[in-house]
């Protein structure tokens, strides 16, 4: 990989594509920039070689120092690329260097990756930008995670400070969507008053729904639960009755990481929730100390509810053996209709089950949300340990290209209705995985996901003009609209609307957040591995019955002897200092 980095190659394609870049994405650029175009060209043809020149530095300069310009030759850069699992389900023939959004980046922007490395998140890729860190060797632009390692380049000097950057480069409309956030988002990328990376940020997801199969209640003559205990019913009727028939139908999923967070399936969160636990989180208890959430009295509620759902058979008997490829199988041979997910869930894992039955109608449902509600009030810390930054390397030409990158891809692309980024947008609406794009983070407002469905509904009813939608929301509508109307009857068509109308839906309706956060900086609150374990290996064998309950109180008492009571009291005391 070193000495891949070092066959770096800088190749500029002299195409003279001459872009007024002051003023860049509106009509009168367009025009000014192609009648400076042929000014070049006329310049060149005679003897006027000399002001060709003098137009394309002045270009170049204007490109370098505001947002959208259109850089005058080909801008490349190296990259340490994340790669996500079936190739991003990027359309046929499409690459990671070549799709629509590398397409819209060189239309607009003039900019083409070059990729040093493309490895799935995990340990790989991690692997792979630790190797780049201790060489001293990085790529030209570089996606990290965890704060942690954004301050190692930091103090090796290995990365620019893109203060400046940010302020000429991105929009008005990117500085926004940071502000959404308050401070302490951009502050955690800022040392000695640099700014020294840009953040991912998380838009509210919201809170787990449990989804189920709405053609198993109507099969069964159930009634749709209101409440949460109705819903298990539901799922203890479908296993009782054997909807899949030869003793196949097994009950709600569990992955045996029990805690699927913001990001994966399978998990059983909203079975905490209910108990008011927030497990796997700091966060501030009822008189206002540090506590680490999966060693709380609620916890313990919560997994003394699971073992009961586990005994009555409404939990899938044989989860502790399931892998999450077991649990995608069992959902598409129709052997279970019942799983906790994220308003995406119709995107993955569902889209899949529906291309292989469309007679499997998943519903959404959102239950005891009062009770969510309340657990939600609970202050959660925010320790950026898993969070992503995007840094540029210390000596690269173009610093700005990561902020020209954010301003073109999450504000042009979104809200200009510019039509070079249809297909781009497009990408939303049939099902290709965010790892696609060159940087694997995403820029937008806190509340995003909720303006934007709220847009999309308001257009399908005729309350809103479809030409005030912006890109992102427009293909969307184009895909909702021709699902309903029975045009669109692919899985992709039927995720759109699933996740964006319907689960997006309940979760506007009952008005859900996410959980307050609070920021934790300068301290590393990261769970060592062996109290992970710890949990874990506890969390399961109290469900599964093979430790009673109570063993819950040993647990805790062995979390904090190993190292957790020290742990507890630094983040205290890192929570106190900040609050100075």
């Amino acid at each position: 990989m070193k000495n891949d980095m070092k066959k770096r190659i800088h190749s500029a394609h002299l195409v003279l594509v001459l872009l007024m870049a002051l003023w860049c994405g509106t009509c009168f650029e367009t025009k000014e920039s192609q009648r400076q175009m042929e000014q070049t060209e006329a310049s060149q043809s005679g003897s006027g070689a000399g002001n060709a020149a003098e137009v394309k530095r002045k270009l170049m300069y204007e490109a370098m120092h505001t947002p959208l310009g259109k850089y005058p030759k080909t801008v490349t850069y190296t990259l340490g690329k994340i790669a996500g699992a079936n190739n991003s389900n990027l359309p046929v023939g499409n690459t990671y260097e070549n799709n629509a959004y590398t397409r819209y980046l060189k239309e607009v922007l003039n900019i083409q990756n070059e990729d040093v490395f493309e490895l799935q998140d995990g340990n790989t890729y991690e692997e792979a930008v630790n190797v780049a860190i201790e060489d001293r060797d990085i790529p030209d632009v570089l996606v990290v995670k965890g704060r942690d390692n954004l301050l190692r380049l930091i103090e090796a000097g290995l990365i620019e400070d893109l203060t400046e950057t940010y302020e000429e480069c991105t929009t008005d409309t990117i500085k926004e969507m940071y502000d959404s956030y308050g401070d302490s988002l951009l502050q955690s990328a800022i040392v000695d008053g640099k700014l020294y990376a840009f953040p991912n940020t998380a838009i509210d997801d919201g809170t787990p729904l449990l989804w189920l199969r709405q053609d198993w209640i109507e099969k069964l003559g159930l009634k749709e639960p209101e409440t949460a205990k109705e819903a298990l019913e539901v799922i203890r009727a479908f296993v009782e009755q054997d909807v899949a028939g030869d003793g196949q139908t097994i009950g709600l999923a569990c992955s045996t990481d029990v805690i699927a967070g913001a990001d994966q399936t399978y998990g059983v969160d909203a079975i905490f929730m209910y108990s008011g636990a927030v497990p796997c989180y700091w966060i501030l208890d009822e008189n206002g100390n540090v506590v680490y959430g999966s060693v709380t009295g609620e916890t313990k509620e919560a997994l003394s509810k699971l073992h009961d759902l586990y005994e009555k058979g409404i939990l899938d008997q044989r989860f502790l053996l399931r892998k999450t490829e077991n649990i995608d199988e069992l959902l598409k041979t129709g052997c279970c209709g019942a799983i906790y997910g994220r308003w995406w869930a119709p995107n993955n894992p569902l889209s899949a089950v529906y291309s292989v039955d469309t007679n499997a109608k998943w519903k959404p449902y959102l239950l005891d949300e009062e009770k969510v509600k309340e657990t939600q009030k609970t202050p959660v810390f925010e320790s950026y340990d898993q969070w992503m930054y995007v840094v540029v390397r210390k000596g690269y030409e173009h610093p700005e290209i990561v902020a020209k990158y954010v301003s073109a891809m999450f504000d042009q692309s979104r809200y200009a209705n510019d039509a070079s980024a249809r297909e781009l947008n497009d990408y939303f609406s049939i099902n290709v995985d965010p790892t696609a794009r060159p940087l694997n983070i995403n820029v937008d407002y806190e509340d995003a996901l909720y303006r934007t469905t709220e847009h999309i509904q308001a257009a399908l009813d005729k309350t809103l003009d479809v030409s005030e939608l912006s890109g992102l929301e427009k293909s969307y509508y184009d895909t909702c609209k021709s699902f309903l109307n029975g045009q669109l009857t692919t899985a992709n068509g039927w995720a759109a609307y699933a996740s964006r109308i319907e689960a997006v839906g309940e979760l506007q309706k009952a008005g859900i957040r996410s959980a307050e956060t609070l920021p934790l900086e300068n301290v590393n609150a990261e769970i060592p591995q062996e109290l992970q374990e710890l949990e874990k290996e506890a969390f399961l064998q109290i469900i599964s019955g093979e430790k009673p309950v109570d063993y819950f109180d040993t647990f805790v008492v062995e979390w904090y002897a190993n190292g957790g009571k020290e742990l507890t009291e630094q983040v205290q005391n890192a929570y106190e200092s900040g609050k100075d």
